[in-house]
């Protein structure tokens, strides 16, 4: 009797040392797909930063293949179509991702950002409430939904977008550059030279920096600059 109670608990003993190391194997293999999933998200990203869209598309199709419920990858494909100049696909991802994932501020963003560049400035502000509702952390969101009032010629309220942008404390070379182009075509010149000049003097911010955009900022706030004196320019020359 001892001895066939010995070899029972021997035998439950061998079978939950199999369990666990079933479950190890398992746990290591995901742990691995998170891993590897997180590595080729950053790869692709990269690639997109850098101009390489196809490339970059072409690693977001991957991770879709195996995950195809990311509604944070096909917002990312859809960002990445969206710069390469292939709207429709970027709407059709923006979609999905939102299908997936109705909370996804981010999506939401760049989907406002999608009709905003058709011209569909309704449907723009609609998402970018809709993002700021679900964050109002979002600070890009703020900046866009600020662009967009300002090119429906509503000033007042891409000021007060953008104001609240400002506070965040994030972005600010952005902000400022944005808020001053809002100010030129306001026709508040003064206050428009002056946040001309703030953006200028933060350009090399780290958190600029880090949007990897600081020579393009550089470059479309000096033409602003250009485009607001060259009246004053001209004026003084008549005199």
């Amino acid at each position: 009797m001892a001895l066939s109670a010995m070899s029972n608990i021997r035998k439950r003993w061998q079978q939950k040392n199999v369990s666990r190391a079933l479950l190890g194997a398992s746990s290591c293999t995901l742990e691995f797909d998170i891993d590897n999933a997180a590595i080729l998200r950053q790869r692709a990203l990269s690639k997109a930063r850098c101009g390489y869209f196809r490339e970059a598309i072409a690693l977001f199709n991957r991770l879709l293949q195996s995950n195809p419920d990311s509604a944070r990858d096909y917002n990312n494909r859809g960002l990445v179509h969206f710069q390469s100049g292939n709207m429709e696909a970027a709407l059709a991802d923006y979609n999905q991702a939102l299908h997936l994932n109705p909370y996804l501020d981010g999506a939401y963003n760049n989907r406002a950002n999608y009709y905003a560049a058709a011209g569909s400035f309704l449907e723009a502000v609609l998402d970018y409430d809709a993002a700021l509702d679900l964050n109002p952390d979002n600070i890009r969101a703020w900046i866009n939904q600020g662009i967009t009032f300002r090119d429906l010629q509503m000033y007042d309220r891409a000021l007060e977008s953008l104001d609240i942008a400002l506070t965040m404390g994030l972005l600010t070379s952005h902000v400022y550059a944005e808020r001053g182009r809002t100010y030129h075509l306001r026709g508040d010149w003064n206050c428009a030279i002056a946040d001309y000049q703030r953006a200028l003097a933060c350009i090399n911010d780290p958190d600029a920096i880090a949007t990897g955009n600081t020579y393009r900022l550089q470059h479309q706030v000096n033409n602003w600059i250009e485009d607001l004196l060259s009246p004053i320019e001209s004026l003084s020359e008549g005199c």
